[in-house]
């Protein structure tokens, strides 16, 4: 297998929509491909997803170690020709913005992948050449192998290209021109999540074409890395008959995971059945766990206080004792009330105390290591693990089972709801990183599985 990095200098310079339409641009050449993101962006791989039509996975070094990350290589190697990986931020930009340490650049080092360059064209020119020679000279080994001009006109590609190589010693493998279907509008946590984009497949499609044309893809493959695959330990499913279902909402509200949490539960033996807050009144048969995951609820409350028989079923099952697993928006999901971007309060599933309030700013953003202060359905007392936080909403009752910590700096506060059978806060997990957190959560499940043959006869659970 092949495999490749896009990165840039900063956030903002187009390599998310590149990235997704080279992979389609390398299918037409006859190759499978895999996708990968590092850092712990929901939005970016959504855009993977939707060209490549399969699931794009994280390369993170502070959720989960440098094992993890070359295994998730290997695993994808087994069936694809080439990974394509998207960079985060500006290259060599890490914890606390200042270290380099869970860079883009770190990945790169840690699973040897060759870096080709996404940079701006516009409004400079020799004084590129010499922010693109500084990346490649600030570490020993860079992986810098390329770069490609971005918002560039093919007269500007001519004149920039040989001064480019000639100062830098590196290839400069194309442009992409402005194209009105690459231009993704923005809001609070990003770019518009793919789903949200009308025709997306198309315009990544109509891009793929023009790359097609303007970028020397036979250099770039010539360019890429050969990935040597380490011997990969099979994990099967662990033993569970019945199957336990676990209930994972998935629709406009609700719309961030890692595809590695989804396999992580899999491989407990679970069977995860998707389902709609916003459309469907029940939540799927059976079910002995639910899991809510991040994305936009304020955006949708009013749609999601109307579904009144939802958020009835979800409280009921909470109070006979439901495994739940509720990740920021679905942390705001299970409270009181949610503020819409409107400043007006819509009631949810009052399962938690707290009410969701607007923000205008991001609040406890970035990285953290949380400290367990009870037992509870992702560990034990003591335990430390790593999340990933970004909302700018804000709840008036955040708990305080936890003690999170900032991997760089002393800002330390409690945080969190971690109950025997409920984890519920801000903190995105990665299942990857925290031993032993899928397996229990699956293991609650079964246990509440059982409860429910051994003292419910006939019938649905929810209705009882």
């Amino acid at each position: 297998m092949r495999k490749l990095m896009l990165a840039a200098l900063s956030s903002g310079s187009g390599k998310t929509v590149i990235a997704a339409a080279l992979s389609l641009a390398l299918q037409e050449k006859g190759l499978s491909v895999s996708a990968f993101k590092c850092g712990p962006d929901y939005i970016d791989p959504m855009f993977h997803e939707i060209a490549l039509g399969k699931p794009c996975r994280h390369l993170d070094l502070f959720l989960s170690g440098k094992e993890t990350v070359r295994g998730l290589l290997d695993n994808a190697a087994k069936d694809s020709d080439f990974a394509l990986c998207e960079g985060v931020m500006g290259f060599y930009d890490g914890l606390g913005g200042t270290t380099t340490k869970a860079s883009t650049w770190e990945v790169a080092d840690t699973a040897d992948i060759p870096v080709v360059l996404v940079v701006q064209a516009k409004g400079t020119s020799v004084t590129l050449a010499a922010q693109i020679a500084g990346l490649v000279g600030f570490r020993k080994n860079s992986h810098i192998c390329g770069v490609l001009l971005n918002q560039c006109t093919h007269a500007m590609f001519e004149m920039l290209a040989p001064m480019l190589e000639r100062e830098t010693g590196l290839a400069v493998l194309g442009y992409v021109p402005h194209l009105p279907q690459a231009e993704i509008e923005s809001r609070h946590l990003g770019l518009r999540t793919a789903g949200e984009i009308d025709n997306l497949q198309k315009r990544l499609a109509e891009i793929a074409q023009v790359l097609e044309e303007t970028v020397d893809i036979e250099h770039l493959l010539a360019l890429s890395g050969e990935h040597q695959l380490t011997e990969i330990s099979e994990k099967a499913p662990l033993e569970c008959n019945p199957a336990v279902r676990i209930a994972v909402a998935r629709d406009e509200a609700f719309c961030f995971y890692y595809e590695e949490n989804l396999e992580a539960l899999r491989r407990q033996g679970a069977e995860l059945v998707f389902f709609s807050p916003l459309n469907d009144a029940v939540l799927p048969k059976d079910c002995a766990g639910l899991y809510l995951g991040g994305g936009y609820p304020e955006l949708y409350a009013e749609r999601l206080e109307q579904n009144d028989a939802m958020r009835s079923e979800i409280a009921r099952a909470a109070k006979n004792g439901l495994p739940i697993i509720a990740e920021c928006g679905g942390f705001l999901y299970l409270g009181k009330s949610l503020e819409s971007p409107e400043g007006k309060s819509y009631a949810m599933c009052g399962v938690l105390n707290g009410s969701g309030q607007k923000g205008t700013r991001p609040v406890r953003f970035g990285y953290a290591l949380l400290t367990a202060q009870t037992d509870g359905l992702l560990c034990q007392k003591g335990q430390t693990f790593p999340i990933h936080s970004f909302h700018y909403w804000d709840s008036t009752e955040n708990g305080a089972d936890f003690t999170a910590e900032k991997p760089i700096g002393t800002r330390k506060w409690r945080c969190g709801i971690h109950q025997k059978r409920l984890y519920a806060g801000f903190g995105h997990l990665y299942f990857p990183g925290i031993p032993g957190a899928a397996q229990r959560f699956v293991t609650a499940a079964k246990e509440y599985q059982n409860d429910r043959i051994r003292n419910i006869s006939g019938g649905d659970f929810f209705s009882q």
